[in-house]
């Protein structure tokens, strides 16, 4: 079994001082995709050291904002960070690497492609949310590519958009708020009716409500489950033949939490 977990930190120091270190004692991933890492290559690195990773980073263009990172146990060989020319601005992170699985049984190796996203939120009617669609487009393009390409591909992260009623508590309080809008919601059908993406949290996790993904830090959301589901593991054809299981791993406790996000983590038969 592959084992892939994907998380918002929310400061990869401070999401270590509340004891991701733990979790990731108990999980044993063999890739792990980071956003908001909020902190240089060599205070990520020194984070994660002695646990035989390759890292691909790609730091926020804000100071203490939205980095994104993939930490891998198997080899990498082949790093892309960012979605080409033509991306301005800092409304979203992209960085992709090409891994190597072994082949079993006299079979070759086998490329997987994984990708590590953070898409900001945005506020209705202010140009935040111009630049997140703006960002959203380039997206769509690379899963393009990705998905014409064939093999094994997932794009994990946290989107900040809730795709359908199922993936928001409170959905009728926030049809006309940034991260539930029509528009951005469109971008996933697209994504996954009209490219054949797989939302494998979704195809694997139940019909809902649920399970969620973030939690505010305030009030009594986290206890209430009043939560958003906004994080996603999206794989290719190929790779949802193989994936076995997925799981949210929420916290059991508020206090036990190590970030505002939780991790979703598929395990793949490969």
């Amino acid at each position: 079994m592959l084992t892939v977990a994907s998380v918002n930190v929310n400061g990869i120091r401070a999401a270590f001082r509340r004891g991701m270190g733990e979790w990731l004692a108990t999980r044993k991933p063999d890739v792990l995709l980071l956003q908001e890492v909020r902190a240089s290559d060599e205070i990520l690195a020194d984070h994660l050291a002695g646990d035989g990773w390759d890292l691909a980073h790609e730091a926020s263009e804000a100071a203490g904002r939205a980095g994104v990172a993939i930490a891998s146990r198997l080899p990498m060989r082949a790093v892309r960070v960012g979605l080409g020319t033509g991306v301005t601005g800092d409304r979203g992170r992209w960085v992709e690497a090409d891994l190597e699985i072994a082949g079993h049984d006299g079979a070759p190796a086998r490329t997987l492609t994984v990708v590590s996203t953070y898409i900001h939120s945005a506020t209705a009617g202010e140009p935040s949310l111009d630049a997140k669609l703006a960002f959203l487009e380039h997206v769509t393009r690379r899963l393009t590519k990705l998905r014409d390409a064939g093999g094994l591909a997932v794009v994990a992260g946290d989107v900040n958009i809730a795709h359908r009623e199922v993936d928001i508590r409170n959905w009728k309080g926030n049809v006309k708020n940034a991260g539930f809008l029509p528009e951005e919601r469109a971008y996933l059908d697209r994504w996954l009716d009209g490219l054949g993406w797989h939302d494998l949290g979704r195809e694997l996790g139940g019909e809902g409500p649920g399970p969620f993904t973030w939690w505010s830090w305030r009030g009594k959301a986290f206890d209430n489950d009043a939560g958003w589901r906004i994080d996603y593991q999206l794989a290719t054809d190929e790779l949802a033949d193989a994936a076995v299981s997925a799981t949210v791993d929420r916290a059991p406790t508020y206090d036990a939490r190590f970030s505002d996000h939780a991790p979703v983590v598929v395990e793949y038969d490969l």
